[in-house]
């Protein structure tokens, strides 16, 4: 004990500089970490760091048949590292640019509403969808591989594209701002082994796509009808139209959603009037019921 406090003395003590180079590799550890977080590359990684550490007990204990068997592999680590983890890197990449280092901002799409109204028919007519919506990385490169539109985004033509039997059914349509891009589209699958199995390709697709940009992607289950949105590799089930409202608002930093002018102005529609009598007797005069609003 008292040779450990003799010790102490000798540990330099970091000033600002130091401070922030630790908080920056602290910082970088983490968001390696987080990308190979419920990944294959997770074992992989953990096999080289088995190999570099059995490299450097050898230089040490003075193995030289380990040493010399390791130094034709070791060399080769960082290319390994490159071909292995080429999805992890870019994924990585984007996870750190698409931080609002400097505050720039993104909206969420004006009509909302129509995805809202979309996905609330699908559901209950069990016909799946799977619709991207693009934030600030770009989505070029998956609207090229499907048919491009570029339409005005609205709740009928949602349905069109998604009616069983059409051409543009399958695949995902991926909006950029207030028009849909394109339809038809073709996205990435996750391959993340935690995920269920009960999951199916449009699922895996809302979820993999999610994991390389920022977008966030609304799906609906052929199935079950289920609506389930998926923002940076999680998958989130919504039991109801307003959680996905919310979620889209959350994700895109909207604090409050605009009123739509029906719900502006839902205390003055009349919801019921008297009924005409069969009898021939003067119907009753009631006032027209109102909508009374929280």
């Amino acid at each position: 004990m008292a040779h450990f406090l003799r010790l102490l003395p000798s540990v330099p003590v970091p000033d600002l500089t130091g401070i922030v180079d630790i908080l920056v590799v602290a910082f970088l550890v983490y968001e390696a970490l987080m990308v190979v977080r419920g990944t294959r590359a997770g074992p992989i990684l953990i096999g080289i760091l088995i190999m570099v550490s059995l490299y450097a007990v050898a230089l040490w204990a003075g193995l030289e048949a380990l040493r010399s068997l390791l130094s034709f592999i070791v060399p080769y680590i960082g290319l390994a590292i490159i071909v292995l983890f080429q999805s992890e890197i870019r994924r990585a990449l984007a996870r750190l640019g698409r931080k609002r280092w400097l505050g720039a901002g993104f909206r969420a799409p004006e009509s909302v509403n129509e995805i809202l109204l979309t996905v609330e028919r699908l559901a209950a007519q069990n016909i799946g969808a799977l619709i991207v919506l693009e934030r600030d990385i770009g989505l070029r490169t998956f609207i090229e591989s499907g048919v491009r539109l570029e339409a005005s985004l609205s709740r009928d033509l949602l349905l069109s594209i998604f009616a069983p039997g059409l051409p543009l059914h399958d695949g995902a349509v991926i909006v950029q701002k207030d028009r849909i891009a394109a339809a038809a589209c073709f996205l990435p699958l996750t391959t993340n082994p935690a995920l269920s199995r009960a999951y199916g390709t449009r699922h895996r697709a809302a979820i993999g796509i999610t994991e390389e940009t920022d977008c966030l992607s609304v799906v609906v289950s052929e199935e079950t009808g289920r609506i389930s949105v998926a923002s940076f590799g999680e998958l989130t089930p919504t039991p109801t139209v307003a959680d996905v409202a919310s979620l889209i608002n959350l994700h895109f930093g909207v604090q409050r959603p605009a009123p739509s002018p029906i719900d502006e102005f839902a205390a003055d529609i009349p919801l019921a009037q008297a009924a005409p009598s069969t009898d021939g007797a003067r119907p009753e005069k009631r006032p027209a019921e109102k909508v009374n609003l929280p």
